[in-house]
């Protein structure tokens, strides 16, 4: 792996951002500062755009969000990743474990978080994105074509 260490270490650095102001409850802070404006949320067999991102975090749990270094691949101005994670629910401390799987791309700011998918890891063994059908989570805004 030849990456540039400067693009690894602020790539590091986005991915840790985002779990602390997850942790914090501060989704402002991350549509702002860390995602691009196109960003877009998949889990749970929908797909959010950051308008959608406040309600979404609102039905949520709250709770740590425990990230690992991300595994990055990078081609220019433009990369993926994977990066894993433990949520711990701060009411009752269920955990859930699994990664994100991110697109990523350098803008005039530096590198932001342009996708990111959540899998899931279960106790039978089976990974998947969710379970759709949480009634307090709410459904996406109609996306805009163009």
């Amino acid at each position: 792996m030849d990456l540039p260490i400067e693009d690894v270490a602020e790539l590091e650095q986005l991915c840790a951002t985002y779990a602390l102001k997850m942790t914090q409850g501060d989704i402002h802070y991350i549509i702002e500062h860390v995602c691009t404006a196109d960003g877009t949320y998949s889990a749970f067999g929908e797909t959010y755009g950051l308008e959608d991102w406040p309600s979404l975090v609102e039905a949520a749990p709250k709770g740590l969000f425990l990230t690992g270094t991300p595994v990055l691949e990078l081609d220019g101005d433009t990369g993926s990743g994977e990066v894993p994670l433990l949520f711990v629910d701060q009411t009752d401390h269920q955990m859930r474990m699994g990664w994100y799987s991110d697109t990523y791309r350098r803008t005039e700011n530096g590198w932001r978080l342009r996708t990111r998918t959540m899998t899931f890891l279960r106790r039978n063994g089976e990974a998947d994105s969710g379970r759709p059908h949480d009634p307090r989570r709410p459904k996406p805004a109609a996306r805009r074509s163009g």
